[in-house]
């Protein structure tokens, strides 16, 4: 028998038999191990304990304290649902039902369900945990699987694509129940301490808006109903945090059917959305990229050179079409513009690094049902940049947006997160450029001394990146931001420059976006702020509140004292309690309640939307605090503290 050599998380390796399975490894490891797994992480891939390995490979074991743990009982949660929905509904068809970050859901056919199905579902979820039934692996013959499926077209589908060509398939039983399953799962169903069924929704079978609509149940699982309840009173936050329930009640933006995930920016969200714009131009001025402007509109002959035609039009990304006899498209990206303006001017070593900056007007084609407010759009501005460089200015200009990847997020109260992404399948150019390039954002995220997670496999087609996380006040994770180093694009393009010994030399091309899409951040921050923006971006900074029609004139005079601040003064014959209650529920910082007294004084009262209040204040000081309040682009209203 061969044999095969294991690596396992801290490097060192151990002989195995071609067939031995991931428990029996950890056996190998120690007894204890052995008794503990749960299934294990091959290859960066999450398999079952019982899973054979006939290659040398990389392996991890999963035991109940692992990060993975969570998702294989969530799968298993998954089963428990499908075995209680069929025993209510044995007509009930069965197609996928994985795990999720925040719990799993099944896709059904051939039975109607909605929210009051829920409760009975997860009544009999209750008795199949409380049996504590053990979930067994069995491995069946083909052509068994095929009879046993004989009503179930989606499962033989299953069959013949991702469990082609194997014999015997695995199952997995709990009980008198059984599904088609590679796993992993947990020992028994009484492993599932905390559960709920969530949504119902429909969706395509494959995700294909072309193919049948299913019905979908969302449902999550813990280990402890105490976990689960926790769960459950951050879901809830999440609601109320909603970007699209702020988003109407502040009138920032709306997402009409005519425009389908490409959303309109009313007045407010407009005014944020261009704070956010002019800062991020100071810290491109401050990086030393020159903004430039590409149409969106271009011949699709343009991508084919850099790969991205071929990419985008493979996963049905990219709008595209034919006129003329001529094929054209709307960019899914700036590179290959950047690339062009680039390419239009002779370059000295001297002259690099040659840095472009733009707010990029982007499309990509995604899928109906993915579609979701501001952070899942068709239509998105890229705060983009790219940076043509010399090998040997690499390090410097990584580390130079870090650095400013680092403050930028500190101004918004996000933790970032950094994630190194490596050569996958399909990548373009030798195992050795990448090398170089991964190495380049090592050494750049060494240097800062910041930790970073490695996710291998993941990155784009033409380079390794960072990938910036952001985590929110509800510790969510949100993908944002990227650096990335690119040798491969600018020699598919042949860009040049010349070099100290008067010879011709590609560069090396930095892909970098701060903020990513100003329609996902905004729809980050807004979750993250909970509508209640910052002093510097909040739509209406100052809400000026005359007790009486009389006091009108001089609010006026107020307002106009405060120049360029965003300021409004409610003149709706409303009473004073009721104006302070509608600036609270629009989130105005500021409110600056003004009645006789003040009027006679020359003063104003300043009321902030934490209700605190401070009385006779003059307004030359309160104005001064503002700039400074601005400038410093505080997180928090500071005036009262």
């Amino acid at each position: 028998m061969s044999e095969l050599t294991v690596t396992l998380p801290d490097g060192s390796t151990l002989s195995a038999d071609a067939g031995e399975t991931v428990e029996d490894i950890a056996y190998r490891i120690g007894e204890g191990l052995g008794r503990d797994t749960v299934a294990g992480v091959v290859d960066g891939d999450l398999v079952a304990k019982e899973e054979p390995l006939f290659e040398d490979c990389r392996i991890e074991i999963v035991t109940d304290s692992s990060e993975e743990y969570l998702d294989v009982l969530r799968h298993s949660a998954a089963h428990v649902f499908a075995q209680a929905l069929q025993r209510l509904h044995p007509d009930a068809k069965l197609t996928i039902g994985p795990s999720t970050d925040e719990g799993f859901y099944y896709d059904v056919a051939g039975v109607d369900l909605d929210e009051s199905d829920l409760d009975d579902i997860e009544e009999e979820m209750t008795d199949i945990v409380e049996a504590d039934y053990p979930i067994e692996r069995v491995e069946v013959p083909r052509e068994e699987a095929f009879e046993f499926f004989e009503d179930n077209e989606f499962k033989r589908e299953i069959l013949d694509s991702e469990a082609a060509g194997e014999d015997p398939v695995s199952f997995y039983e709990q009980g008198d129940w059984r599904d088609l399953c590679q796993g992993p799962h947990v020992d028994s169903t009484g492993e599932i301490g905390g559960f709920e069924l969530l949504s119902v929704s429909a969706a395509y079978w494959r995700g294909d808006e072309e193919r049948e609509t299913l019905t979908r149940v969302h449902g999550t699982a813990f280990p402890s109903e105490s976990e689960l309840e926790d769960f459950l009173e951050m879901r809830e936050e999440a609601k109320e945090r909603d970007h699209r329930k702020i988003g109407q009640e502040m009138d920032l933006f709306s997402v009409p059917e005519h425009s389908p995930g490409c959303p309109h920016y009313h007045p407010n969200g407009m005014a944020i959305r261009r704070q956010l714009e002019d800062y991020v131009r100071k810290k491109n001025d401050d990086l030393g990229f020159d903004e430039v402007r590409t149409p969106e509109l271009n011949k699709a002959e343009l991508w084919k050179p850099t790969g991205h035609y071929e990419t985008f039009m493979e996963n049905d990304e990219m709008f595209a079409w034919e006129q003329d006899d001529t094929e054209y498209g709307l960019k899914p990206m700036n590179c290959a513009n950047h690339a062009h303006i680039y390419s239009e001017s002779t370059h000295s070593y001297r002259d690099l690094p040659v840095r472009f900056s733009e707010f990029g007007n982007d499309y990509r084609n995604e899928q109906s049902g993915e579609l979701s407010g501001l952070l899942r759009v068709r239509g998105f501005t890229q705060d983009d940049g790219h940076a043509f460089v010399r090998p040997d200015q690499i390090q410097g200009e990584i580390l130079d947006i870090l650095q400013a990847i680092e403050e930028i997020y500190g101004h918004f109260g996000l933790e970032v997160l950094y994630k190194l992404e490596t050569r996958g399948e399909g990548a373009m150019g030798s195992e050795e450029i990448w090398e170089q390039a991964t190495d380049a954002l090592v050494d750049a995220l060494r240097e800062e001394d910041l930790d970073y997670d490695v996710e291998e496999g993941e990155a784009a087609f033409y380079g390794p990146k960072i990938g910036i996380n952001a985590r929110d006040a509800l510790g969510r994770e949100w993908t944002i931001g990227t650096v990335q180093v690119d040798f491969n694009i600018p020699r598919n393009l042949d860009l040049t420059y010349i070099g100290e010994d008067n010879e011709e030399h590609h560069p090396v091309m930095i892909h970098r976006a701060l903020l990513g899409s100003f329609e996902r951040f905004m729809g980050v921050i807004i979750e993250h702020f909970k509508g209640q923006f910052p002093l510097w971006l909040a739509p209406e900074q100052v809400r000026v509140l005359p007790v009486t029609d009389d006091n009108i004139p001089y609010a006026r005079e107020v307002a106009s004292e405060l120049g360029d601040f965003r300021v409004e003064v409610e003149d709706r014959s409303w009473t004073v309690g009721k104006k302070i209650q509608q600036a609270h529920d629009d989130n105005v910082p500021y409110m600056l309640i003004i009645g006789d007294d003040e009027e006679e004084a020359d003063t104003v009262s300043v009321r902030d939307r934490k209700e605190r209040q401070e009385g006779d204040v003059a307004l030359s000081s309160f104005r001064d605090h503002l700039e400074l309040e601005e400038e410093q682009k505080r997180r928090a209203v500071t005036f009262l503290v």
